[in-house]
């Protein structure tokens, strides 16, 4: 019986699919995901060899380092994590292929380019992390279409561009970081279809516009963090509705209007307000004290005005944030929120700086919890005296009460306050001396006592605090001699003012000791004597102003070397003599007053070459002889020669007389007719004498086996003397941005091809006048031309040459670092307003050197010893990447440099930095990677507790590994660079942020260890860096 036809052909066709089916799931249960696996590999840097078992030859590549498979469906991959892996290059489209991808992080890369659009294929992904790389461009649309998506981090990279509206269509996200970008335009609207979102982070990017209301319809969201942008507008009174909120981050905006009247009813769990740095204004309500877990309470620098009200002092937060307003207080029940403060156990920081806060100081500041380490009140209308009580809040760091009425005297309590870093008194009316006591507080960065009426001499206790940074005693009524301890304190950076007192005596010798201050004023007061020569040794000094004393002698020859100087005052002095010539040596000059003294002589010509000279006082003084028209003299805005009866010539607009030159008599004329061929004959001699010499010169160079400078970078043409001439405009000092002992470092704009603009790049020029100049080019062309790795130095080419004089030129060509060295930004002039650096910031470059490091020895062939690793060597680029740099005295280990110096003679000798050298090459001589291990170990230490090894508080056997090793760990929050810690504005961030430091001091103290044998290796160093970074980014960032 035959079966209808139909009925036949369907199970066949259901039973033959089946069967062609299982060799196709077998076989691509084998090969599976592998493929794309492979192609995401290809192109990668992978200088830690985290990818060395990603190859063909491993067929199990489920197993593969970051690779998780799918159990249910073998040979698909579920997640791919690869964090801290220092993997470099673009993030491949192939990415879009494993389409079973549930989880994708590559945190804490090298990545740069895109985020690949292929992402949008990933409709299972639930978590994409790829914070803290280098990536671009703008985020994808095609986000949008991870309809699983739960988590999204892109923080730390340098995205531009806006939000894509399609983001609002991932409606399962709960989490969205996008902090630390370029970001512009406004907040999608879109987002506010994220019903489930609980993390909403945008820190810290260029986004404007205002805040969409449709966010505040968000019920479960738990922290919103939009600071450091430009929105604008007013903050959606609903934001103050979502019962669910810890955090509430609007700070560093320009948003404007008022806070609602019942902003805290209904906030049960917040514990974070963040509004400081807007324009927000009206009165603080009330209401607030009904959140009543709130930690921190930040309302800073806005426009907010009337009283406190006394329940926020019931609420108790342990930061509190007022300054910066013109809140008000008039009576003792104006004042009852302060109170309140008193019963608060838990109260570390109180900032009411700058407000209108008056009437009398209340006394029971003094009663505040003993665990206050902040209390700023500076800046009010406040009156009264300072209770001596303050005395027992011993665990201050912070007091101000500048820019008050207070009146009476310091008390001698404060000098209990062992760890008092900053005191603010000036601008008030404070009598009486100087507490002998302040000279306890051993822990003190900044003293300012200025503008008061305090009187007696300055007490010599003073002189124990060998940490200050800066000290202003000016504008009082002190008298007697300046003590020699003050000039002892070479911990002074910043600056020391003495100014508007009637101290007297003589300036002494120890005041060349401060060689680390920038900024120096002891004018106006009643100083006689002369200027002693060692003032001259304060290299780093921008402002000296010792103008209205009775100095008398000689202006000092020694000044010439200041020659960072900018501002140099000495009017209204005793100042006999001439003009000394070596002031036209400080090229920086800008302002230079010597008015109302006794000078006499001629002006020296070489003042008219200082091009960075705008203003120059000369007058009232016995000035003889022509007056130069070059620089600051060829423009009457910024000059004065009044009363100067002897002066002559000049540009016609000074209208003085003219010059007389004496006529040539005939026997002048004769003289010079004999005199005239005999000099010809003599300097032609000379000349060829000297032709000669270089000629055999250049005979013995030529014999020296040089390799052939072939470029580095084969898009760019090699680049001749005069190129390099004309791009840095004649190697101008204005175009001067750095120097070491082989050669100077010039900012300059190059052609690097016909197809290219001119580009900024940095220019190293040898000195050929300094010995073993040539072997440090050679060494470092050499080293340059061997390794590639993202945190080195790129060389861009090349140039050995002769210059303009016929003298050999040889020059290096790299990418101009915009935020030039890490010493720049640890150590800043006081005339450069530069920020601090962040802690994230700090351990990425941490990281980056490491890297850097690690790969010199252990992936570099040969291996690389740095030899000379610093601050000073690391670059920062643009983005913050930072570049090890200054490869001059490097050593290929297994591999000898003598065929560049054969000719020389002389053995190389490594030389490094004092302070960053390790030990035992002054010993030995012989070089190591565990010397490399110790100079970043310095470093590192340098870098967290903002101390270099040769400060001067570094004697007597203390160093700073022995400094840190001292603190370490129950102390560590003694000696860190407390800027770091500033920004983490509760105790858990807090202590994250102290573990994370903690955990990189130990590193810095392992490497820095004087037996080589006993230090970790960079392997290791970067191994654990990596870890430390990833914990505060996962902490604070996501």
């Amino acid at each position: 019986m035959y079966l209808p036809e139909t009925m036949v052909s369907l199970p066949f066709i259901l039973l033959l699919f089946a069967v062609l089916q299982a060799p196709s799931s077998s076989l691509h249960s084998k090969s599976g995901d592998r493929e794309e696996l492979l192609q995401f590999k290809e192109g990668l840097s992978d200088p830690l060899g985290s990818l060395s078992s990603w190859n063909s030859s491993n067929a199990d590549f489920c197993r593969w380092a970051g690779v998780t498979c799918s159990r249910r469906h073998p040979g698909r991959v579920v997640s791919l994590s690869l964090p801290s892996r220092d993997l470099g290059g673009t993030i491949s489209p192939a990415i879009g292929n494993l389409t079973s991808l549930r989880k994708l992080d590559l945190r804490s890369n090298m990545f740069y380019g895109e985020v690949p659009h292929t992402i949008g294929r990933l409709h299972r992904l639930r978590e994409l992390v790829i914070q803290n790389c280098s990536l671009d461009g703008e985020i994808p649309q095609e986000l949008g279409n991870c309809s699983n998506l739960m988590g999204l981090n892109l923080t730390i990279n340098q995205l531009k561009g806006r939000i894509p509206d399609a983001l609002g269509s991932a409606s399962r996200l709960q989490y969205l970081s996008l902090g630390y970008n370029n970001l512009v335009g406004g907040i999608p609207p879109s987002i506010g279809n994220l019903s489930s979102l609980v993390i909403l982070t945008l820190y810290q990017n260029n986004m404007d516009g205002t805040i969409p209301e449709v966010l505040s319809h968000l019920n479960h969201l738990q922290r919103i963090q939009v600071a450091r942008n430009n929105f604008s507008g007013t903050i959606p009174p609903l934001f103050f509705n979502i019962s669910s909120l810890q955090r509430l981050g609007f700070g560093s905006n320009k948003l404007q209007g008022s806070i609602p009247p019942d902003a805290g009813a209904n906030l049960p769990i917040l514990k974070e307000l963040h509004l400081g740095n807007n324009r927000l204004s009206g009165m603080l309500p009330s209401s607030l004290a009904n959140a009543t877990n709130i930690q921190v309470l930040s309302v800073a620098r806005n426009r907010f005005q009337g009283r406190v009200p006394p329940e926020i002092g019931k609420l108790c937060p342990p930061r509190v944030e007022l300054g910066g307003n013109r809140l008000e207080a008039r009576n003792d029940e104006d004042w009852e929120f302060l109170r309140s403060f008193t019963n608060c156990s838990r109260l570390q920081l109180i900032d009411l700086t700058g407000n209108n806060f008056g009437g009398m100081l209340p006394g029971y500041v003094a009663n505040f919890s003993r665990q206050l380490q902040w209390l700023g009140m500076g800046e009010n209308q406040m009156s009264g005296v300072i209770p001596p009580g303050i005395g027992n809040l011993v665990n201050l760091i912070y007091l101000e009460f500048a820019g008050n009425n207070l009146q009476g005297v310091i008390p001698e309590e404060i000098g209990r306050l062992q760890n008092l870093k900053s005191l603010m008194l000036q601008e008030n009316r404070l009598s009486g001396q100087i507490p002998s006591s302040l000279g306890n507080l051993t822990q003190m960065l900044t003293l300012a006592l200025s503008y008061n009426q305090l009187d007696g001499s300055i007490p010599k206790s003073l002189g124990n605090l060998e940490r200050l940074t800066s000290l202003n005693l000016s504008s009082n009524r002190l008298t007697g001699g300046i003590p020699g301890e003050i000039f002892t304190l070479s911990s002074l950076t910043d600056f020391l003012s003495l100014s508007g007192n009637y101290l007297s005596g003589v300036l002494p010798p120890q005041a060349g000791s401060l060689k680390h201050v920038a900024h120096l004023d002891i004018s106006r007061n009643n100083l006689s004597g002369n200027i002693p020569e060692a003032l001259g040794d304060c290299e780093n000094l921008v402002y000296l102003t010792l103008d209205g004393n009775f100095l008398t002698g000689g202006i000092p020859r020694s000044l010439g070397n200041l020659k960072a100087l900018s501002i140099l005052n000495l009017t209204r002095n005793a100042f006999s003599s001439s003009i000394p010539r070596e002031l036209g040596k400080i090229t920086g000059l800008q302002q230079l007053y010597l008015a109302h003294n006794n000078l006499s002589g001629s002006i020296p010509l070489i003042l008219g070459n200082l091009s960075a000279l705008i203003e120059l006082d000369i007058s009232y003084n016995h000035l003889d002889g022509e007056v130069p028209s070059s620089g600051v003299f060829s423009n009457l805005t910024g000059l004065s020669i009044l009363a100067n009866d002897g002066l002559c010539g000049g540009i016609p607009e000074l209208r003085l007389p003219s010059c007389h030159v004496k006529p040539h008599n005939k026997q002048r004329q004769l003289s010079l007719m004999i005199l005239l061929p005999v000099v010809l004959i003599v300097t032609s001699l000379l000349l060829l004498c000297s032709v000669l010499f270089l000629f055999k010169g250049k005979i013995t160079v030529g014999k020296m086996k040089i390799p052939s400078l072939y470029k580095i970078d084969e898009k760019y043409p090699r680049v001749s003397y005069n190129e390099l001439f004309h791009a840095t405009d004649g190697f101008a000092p204005a175009n001067l941005i750095g120097g070491g002992k082989y050669g100077s470092v010039f900012k300059g704009n190059l052609s690097l091809s016909a197809s290219e603009n001119d580009a900024t790049v940095a220019i190293k020029v040898f000195n050929f006048h300094q010995s073993g100049s040539f072997r440090s080019f050679m060494a470092e062309l050499e080293v340059l031309r061997q390794v590639k790795h993202r945190n080195l130095i790129n060389i861009i080419t090349s140039c050995s040459s002769i210059d303009s004089r016929g003298n050999d030129f040889h020059a290096l060509v790299f990418k101009f670092m915009p935020n030039y060295s890490l010493d720049k930004w640890l150590h800043p002039g006081a005339d450069e307003q530069w920020h601090k650096l962040s802690l994230v910031q700090l351990l990425n470059i941490a990281v980056q050197v490491a890297d850097a490091l690690d790969y010199l020895h252990n992936n570099s062939q040969p291996s690389i010893i740095h030899c000379d690793l610093k601050p000073s060597n690391i670059m920062l680029g643009s983005d913050w990447t930072a570049y090890v740099a200054d490869f001059g005295i490097s050593k290929l280990v297994g591999e000898s440099m003598d065929r560049y110096m054969s000719s020389s003679g002389n053995s190389v000798v490594i030389r490094g930095t004092i302070g960053y050298v390790a030990p035992e090459y002054g010993e030995s001589g012989q070089v190591s990677a565990a010397g490399d291990s110790y100079s970043f170990g310095i470093t590192l230490l340098e870098m967290f507790t903002g101390r270099a090894p040769t400060d001067d508080m570094f004697t007597k056997g203390l160093s700073l590994h022995l400094f840190a090793e001292m603190a370490f760990p129950d102390k560590i929050s003694e000696i860190v660079d407390p800027t770091l810690v500033q920004p983490f504005d509760n105790d858990a961030r807090l202590d994250t942020a102290l573990a994370c430091i903690t955990s990189a001091l130990r590193v810095g103290i392992s490497c820095s260890k004087k037996a080589p044998l006993e230090r970790m290796s960079m392997k290791n160093a970067a191994v654990e860096l990596h870890r430390t970074r990833d914990s505060l980014l996962e902490e604070y960032f996501v």
